[in-house]
């Protein structure tokens, strides 16, 4: 085995060291941009976690809201059913007043006119049965002119 020149085996060595330079340089880069993309991916972590707690609040409060509709929903249909039973009964109370009244108008009537012998006088020829409520159909009158 032969020893080299030290001169030469220097000369050789400089580029090897100026590749070694570069190479700390680019591991020390890679390094930083690992320190971001770590620092990246935790952030982004916090993030997934605080979305997931901020959609589970979410739901329940839809959940909730969805249980209030239907118990709302429910009393108003409750409510419709009774005003449609206390519509039902103020039209049959009104009916019956409206019979009441007319009835009672009648026997008014009634007995104004039988103790006023003149209106009842002044009403029979209204009822007269002699004549004929039949309308008879007109005649033509034929005079013979053609």
């Amino acid at each position: 085995m032969e020893v080299e020149n030290p001169g030469s085996l220097i000369s050789k060595m400089e580029p090897l060291e100026s590749d070694v330079a570069v190479l700390k340089s680019k591991v020390s880069t890679a390094e930083q941009v690992f320190e971001k993309l770590d620092h990246a991916i935790e952030k982004i972590t916090e993030v997934n976690n605080n979305v997931t707690r901020m959609l589970a609040v979410h739901e329940e409060r839809i959940s909730k809201q969805e249980e209030i509709d239907s118990i709302l929903f429910d009393k108003i249909d409750k409510l419709r059913d009774k005003m449609d039973s206390d519509h039902d009964i103020v039209a049959e109370r009104l009916r019956t007043i409206e019979r009441k009244l007319w009835s009672s108008v009648g026997i008014l009537g009634a007995v104004v006119v039988s103790l006023n012998p003149t209106t009842l006088q002044k009403l029979l020829p209204l009822f007269n049965l002699q004549s004929s409520a039949i309308v008879t159909p007109a005649r033509s009158i034929d005079n013979g002119s053609r």
